[in-house]
């Protein structure tokens, strides 16, 4: 299945710039302040926790700020994407950040014909990233090849049952599927996720949802342990127009009503024991 990939970087490559022009992403204020972290690694950073001289890769990088903000942490940072455009912006910003980032074009599951197998102490994957792939257990595999033994994996992102949920509904409603499907969900849907007044061409996409069940299955058939499992009841955007209220302090959205009726999103960290 390649179209996917066609399909869902033409989508990525429109959106690019217009992202990092948004004040949403935060650019020019990682390049005013050399303390700037992005709102996603704020969040992370308690789980986190000291990566300090870690060699870390960040899968679907985008546009780079999460791998700048972890670089400002003290890791070393590669970041993968599969978008020129987006690779050529967080290159842009890490020069205008004087920051030492190594940036490679792939997608994820040949992450490890690019950069090496076990060569890294952290694998790292934002919010809002493996909805993206269609076979979520072959990619706890490609970060089981990338992990030497000792490293983890680190991802946030969206809960799945979360991602069940119709947002154009006047009720909030399950519609589509909690788990893998063979088929992608193709959605054709204008705009993006920041503040732009950009009109974009190129607005299917091809998803997949993952249980969360299969999203850990895959780290342990992969050979990796499991260290942390954390839900949370807030997700960095607004996924429920009309539901979902902004906490100002955390930049994380959540049900304005009763928020612990809904898991917005997870963390799990695994280990690849020596």
């Amino acid at each position: 299945m390649t179209d996917y990939l066609t399909v869902n970087r033409a989508n990525w490559d429109e959106r690019a710039p217009a992202h990092a022009a948004s004040a949403d992403y935060g650019y020019d204020r990682f390049v005013a302040d050399p303390a700037h972290l992005s709102g996603v690694v704020t969040f992370d950073r308690p789980l986190l926790g000291d990566v300090s001289g870690a060699r870390g890769v960040h899968l679907q990088c985008h546009i780079g700020t999460d791998t700048l903000s972890l670089s400002r942490l003290g890791a070393r940072m590669t970041g993968l994407d599969f978008s020129a455009p987006a690779l050529e912006i967080a290159r842009r910003l890490a020069a205008e950040t004087g920051t030492e980032i190594d940036y490679h074009q792939s997608d994820v599951y040949s992450a490890a014909d690019v950069l090496g197998a076990g060569e890294f102490d952290l694998v790292y994957t934002g919010i809002g990233a493996i909805c993206w792939l269609p076979d979520i257990a072959r990619w706890g595999q490609v970060v089981a090849t990338l992990l030497r033994p000792g490293g983890r994996l680190f991802i946030r992102d969206m809960h799945p049952m979360l991602g069940t949920l119709d947002e154009t509904q006047p009720v909030i409603t399950p519609r589509y599927p909690y788990f893998e499907q063979a088929q992608p969900l193709v959605l054709d849907e204008p705009g993006t996720y920041v503040d732009t007044d950009v009109s974009f061409e190129n607005n299917r996409t091809h998803e997949w949802n993952h249980g969360l069940g299969e999203i850990v299955t895959s780290l342990l058939e992969a050979g990796l342990t499991l260290t942390r499992l954390v839900e949370h009841d807030s997700v960095p955007w607004n996924a429920l127009p009309g539901f979902m209220t902004v906490d100002e302090a955390t930049e994380e959205w959540r049900l304005e009503k009763d928020p612990e009726r809904l898991a917005a999103s997870f963390t799990i960290e695994a280990v690849k024991v020596a």
